[in-house]
């Protein structure tokens, strides 16, 4: 595994980790339905997102592209 991976992927698994368990506190947790729902959709979502830019970013250090201001 090539070092410049490693943050990005120890960072991406501590935020899902977090997210989670975010959102299990939101149905453990007593609280409107609204909210257990907004709690769990938001979380989903963003670890969507980390997930995304995780791929991205694996893409570009496979690329050999290390800078993006080079594009620039």
């Amino acid at each position: 595994m090539d070092k410049r991976l490693v943050a990005p992927i120890v960072i991406t698994a501590f935020l899902i980790v977090y997210f989670l368990i975010f959102a299990g506190l939101c149905f453990v947790l007593p609280m409107p339905l609204w909210a257990k729902w907004t709690g769990l959709i938001v979380p989903m979502a963003l670890i969507g997102v980390s997930l995304f830019v995780l791929v991205e970013r694996i893409k570009e250090v496979r690329s050999g592209e290390e800078d993006d201001l080079s594009q620039y």
